[in-house]
């Protein structure tokens, strides 16, 4: 994985990475320790149920997302937050469209492009 972001990104340079099936991904910055991604989901976009070794928050940008997190689901709409723990399966699916910001802790390593 490389070390770490450039310290500054600027949203109109910084490459948006399709990731199909209505989901759209751009790295906000990281290093070893730290991540975070913003992650747009079109009307209907469905973020699949997974889980991973990672502490994971989300923060509702924008949009109404149904969150299932350890068999639990509750509607969060614009200004409202999870916690993910790490290996609990989750997913989510955005009705509306919106557009969340995901913290990881430690970075995801399987997101990041080798140079």
């Amino acid at each position: 994985m490389q070390k770490q972001s450039e310290h500054f990104l600027f949203g109109n340079e910084t490459e948006i990475e399709d990731l199909g099936g209505g989901l759209k991904r751009q790295m906000l910055g990281y290093n070893h320790e730290l991540m975070a991604v913003k992650v747009w989901f079109d009307k209907g976009a469905q973020g699949y149920t997974h889980s991973h070794r990672h502490s994971q928050v989300t923060y509702v940008e924008q949009g109404e997302f149904h969150f299932s997190i350890g068999g639990e689901t509750k509607i969060l709409k614009a200004g409202d937050s999870c916690l993910i723990p790490p290996h609990v399966e989750h997913g989510a699916i955005c009705p509306t469209g919106g557009i969340l910001i995901d913290t990881f802790s430690p970075a995801r390593e399987d997101f990041i492009k080798e140079s």
